[in-house]
């Protein structure tokens, strides 16, 4: 595929920001290179997200953008994949009948072979599978980060949350064995990476495929034993599954980071049975009690749904109650929105979307609140960075660089010189955001770093490119 460019627009959770990770690296594999900023694509891979309700509307509207441009340039193709093909399907072709490719989130793996075969037969080719056939892990690689890397430890999931649609598009649970993704880390770490995420729809549900069910536990002291691998953390853990042995091996296991991303939803139990969520608001803050006990120094962050079907003003109060004692560093707010397919979407008493928006501003100022008064508890704390690329603010004025901290706040840097992302860098804080930190005094320490050497431009070697090969397993094989 000699001289042919790709871009990839991506939406949607982190699973989703790896699986286009495997999708670029399938493509690098087959010949093609990623098109130049600004430039028009021959390929262009929409990877989509089925959670919110306006998904169909921006995968509609942006194909729509893409049309003329296509007229413009013969022989340019349109692929749509993720979540919201998965649940669309031949529906998307019939509705963009320019769109060359469809295919679902079990068959990643079949993107180059479907453009050729539309370029070859002159029609659209829509391929959804209703079952993952290869393991996602197992595929080639582009990854754009050569310091910091997604690692899938599990796909699919077996909850039934009602507002949910995730379940009926990726699948009940399939776990990888550990040795598997120990093997890949072991891979990533030989190449400089630092630091990694375990990824799943429910990490702490991992293991239940093979009969263990401290296996989550398990697979973090293991990766504590890797030598190189400076940073482990992982999403997204269900608090229905949150087990002490977890908490242990978070608090001993050295290089994992004191960071939990834990998903509340509602601090109402009315509206967490509603919501089929199988545990309660003193069950969600007896694991944060716990996590606090263990590490201190822990930031904690979550997810929360507001005016979910049946949300009375004392339910809301409820959730706002919880946000208060559980003090999270920072949250993501949604409004409910109706997915077809899910339970929810026909409960009756839907709240009326002023009510929501309202409660939404609320709890939204609540929760700055709290995070602007946990960041200004830490300024004149001393901070580790792992300096990032891309990432956050921009500040063209003062040349400030960005980082990541142990806990993942977000921490912007003054302009050290020599220091590079991927590098590590220590100093203080001196000024608080609500969502974000600044370190802008004295340089304590830096430490130049393998992945900082492979973040400077190379001549013909692109960022990220030393994954872009098949893995082969080391055995046998959200929210």
């Amino acid at each position: 595929m000699a001289g042919k460019t790709y871009g990839i627009r991506t939406y949607g959770c982190q699973m989703n920001v790896h699986d286009s990770e495997r999708l670029a690296g399938l493509l690098e594999t087959a010949g093609y290179e990623r098109a130049a900023d600004g430039s028009t694509p021959d390929v262009v891979v929409f990877n989509t997200c089925a959670v919110r309700e306006n998904a169909d509307n921006r995968l509609y509207g942006n194909l729509g953008q893409m049309r003329p441009v296509k007229t413009a340039n013969p022989g340019m193709q349109i692929a749509v994949g993720g979540c919201l093909a998965q649940k669309d399907r031949g529906e998307i072709a019939r509705r963009a009948p320019w769109v060359d490719v469809v295919f679902g989130t079990h068959n990643i793996g079949s993107l180059p072979v479907l453009l050729e075969r539309a370029r070859h037969n002159g029609e659209a080719q829509v391929e959804i599978k209703e079952a993952l056939e290869v393991f996602p892990s197992s595929l080639p690689t582009r990854r754009d980060s050569a310091y910091s890397a997604w690692v899938s430890i599990s796909v699919g999931c077996n909850n039934t949350c009602t507002f949910c649609i995730v379940p009926s598009l990726r699948g009940t649970e399939q776990d990888r064995r550990p040795a598997d993704v120990l093997g890949e880390i072991r891979a990533l770490v030989d190449e400089g990476v630092l630091e990694v995420t375990l990824l799943g729809q429910n990490v702490n549900s991992y293991g239940v495929e093979f009969g263990d069910r401290q296996a989550f536990g398990k697979l973090l002291r293991a990766c504590g034993a890797i030598d190189g691998l400076e940073r482990v953390r992982f999403t997204s853990p269900h608090p229905r599954d949150f087990t002490d042995d977890v908490i242990a091996a978070m608090a001993e296991t050295s290089n994992v980071c004191h960071q939990l991303h834990m998903p509340l939803q509602s601090g109402s139990d009315a509206v967490l049975k509603r919501m089929r969520r199988s545990y309660r608001s003193e069950r969600f803050l007896g694991i944060v009690e716990n996590v606090r006990a263990a590490m201190p120094d822990a930031a904690l962050t979550t997810d929360v749904i507001v005016g979910f079907p049946g949300e009375t003003e004392e339910d809301f109060q409820s959730t706002v109650d919880v946000m208060r004692a559980a003090r999270f560093a920072s949250a993501y707010t949604f409004q409910y929105s109706q997915r077809p397919g899910t339970p929810a979407a026909t409960l009756p008493d839907q709240v009326p979307k002023a009510v929501v928006q309202e409660r939404y501003e609320r709890l939204v100022s609540c929760q700055e609140q709290i995070s602007w008064a946990e960041n200004r508890a830490l300024v004149g704390r001393r901070v580790e960075l792992l300096i990032s690329a891309g990432e956050g603010r921009k500040d063209a004025g003062t040349g400030r660089m960005t980082g990541r901290a142990r806990d993942g706040r977000l921490c912007h840097v003054a302009p050290y010189g020599g220091v590079r992302p991927g590098d590590v860098v220590e100093t203080v804080v001196t000024y608080a955001a609500p969502h974000h930190l600044v370190a802008d005094g004295l340089l304590l320490s830096h430490r130049r770093t393998r992945a900082g050497d492979a973040s400077e431009p190379r001549r013909g070697v692109p960022l990220g490119m030393p994954s872009v090969r098949p893995r082969t397993p080391v055995t046998s094989e959200q929210e």
